[in-house]
């Protein structure tokens, strides 16, 4: 059966590796989107139909776009079961955070416009915004933990995680910059999407938060790179001394793993050419923001391509690096000892050849035939809109 495999096991794993990477960025730019409509809710739409026209911009879509956060849940468990099982387990409590806004989120679309009552309108309007605030703020913060180091370590034994800190643990200063700076890139996304697909004053107020937001991205971004660089312990591994296409094992004696300081920006001397992707994340929410007051399509995609370039930094600086830990550095997951078999990654790879395309080919189906703009009067014509 090996035979039947075309490529080795540590290539398999980088393919899986970019993979999550892809659906990190789709994820964000797609579902983000949706999220940072619902977080510009009381801030660009005044009345009731503005209010019914934000709900209706991303109600044909916002089910769809949820796929890509299934799929990336997917493939950390399914690919990179160790790491599904320590940051799963260690992230319990935000995790339950992160699903009450998800859950919430789409009770809050469905039954918002059921009844006419202002007051129930309202509270569903708070509801909805919240819960982009809440899973946008969940998102970075984890990212941030990432970076700083998560205090786990495993039983010699059994390889049972053991996590060692707290949930309030993970709300750490530059966790938190993690946050607003995710917070940021999503109300970024939004106001270009809805300065793109709507009219009169939402899409004036969207196109003013869109600069704003578009600052903040770049401001943030910027501080968090010196920070990095400056204050942030990152982890350092040699990876000749680990076997080739070895079985994965998290307590591998052949790991060499160090702590040191400004240790993630040493891929920007190892190969300039990753300084592509922090220029990226920069660039992209400059032109965003010159680009948004046409409301054209192009602002959002170069909002989208920011949105790339800061993923790809944090994984461009991490690598291989999955998950260090601050506990024991040497029980730290990387992409070399976290994956699930090699006949595992290689069915995986076919399936995902067959089904990701079909699921490209359906969304921008559904988008092109959801196409135009979003106003009171189409939202009102409309019998069946939210």
């Amino acid at each position: 059966m090996e035979s039947l495999i075309l490529f080795d096991y540590d290539t398999m794993r980088h393919i899986w590796w970019l993979l999550l990477g892809v659906l990190l960025i789709a994820f964000t730019v797609m579902d983000g989107a949706d999220l940072g409509v619902a977080m510009l809710l009381p801030f660009v739409a005044k009345t009731d139909d503005e209010r019914r026209v934000l709900y209706n911009v991303i109600g044909p879509v916002w089910e769809g776009n949820q796929v890509w956060l299934i799929l990336a849940g997917g493939v950390v468990f399914a690919a990179w079961p160790l790491l599904y099982a320590m940051s799963f387990s260690g992230f319990y409590l935000a995790m339950m955070l992160l699903l009450v806004a998800l859950i919430l989120r789409p009770v809050a679309i469905k039954y918002r416009s059921k009844l006419t009552s202002v007051k129930w309108r309202q509270n569903w309007d708070i509801t909805w915004c919240l819960t982009g605030f809440v899973a946008a703020l969940v998102f970075g913060v984890a990212i941030g933990n990432v970076m700083l180091g998560v205090p786990f370590r495993f039983e010699p034994d059994t390889l049972r995680p053991v996590y060692e800190g707290s949930f309030f643990g993970l709300f750490q200063p530059f966790a938190l910059l993690c946050g607003v700076l995710s917070i940021a890139m999503m109300l970024l996304q939004g106001a270009v999407v809805l300065g793109w697909k709507t009219e009169g004053d939402v899409a004036r107020l969207s196109k003013r938060w869109a600069v704003w937001s578009g600052i903040a991205v770049i401001v943030l971004f910027v501080i968090g790179g010196v920070w990095i660089a400056l204050a942030v312990t990152g982890y350092v591994m040699d990876t000749n001394l680990i076997p080739a296409n070895e079985a994965s094992n998290p307590l591998l004696d052949a790991k060499a793993i160090s702590a040191q300081a400004g240790a993630w920006m040493n891929i920007y001397s190892a190969t300039p050419l990753a300084w592509i992707a922090p220029v990226l994340g920069v660039a992209g929410a400059v032109l965003a923001m010159a680009l948004v007051g046409r409301g054209g399509l192009t602002a959002v995609v170069m909002s989208s391509l920011s949105i790339a370039g800061v993923i790809l930094t944090f994984g461009f600086s991490t690598y291989p690096f999955l998950l260090p830990s601050s506990l024991e550095p040497g029980a730290s997951l990387t992409i070399f000892d976290a994956s699930a078999s090699h006949f595992t990654l290689w069915v995986m790879l076919l399936i995902t050849a067959v089904f990701l395309p079909l699921i490209i080919a359906y969304t921008s189906w559904v988008y092109r035939v959801m196409r135009g703009k979003v106003t009171a009067e189409t939202v009102n014509d409309a019998p069946h809109a939210y």
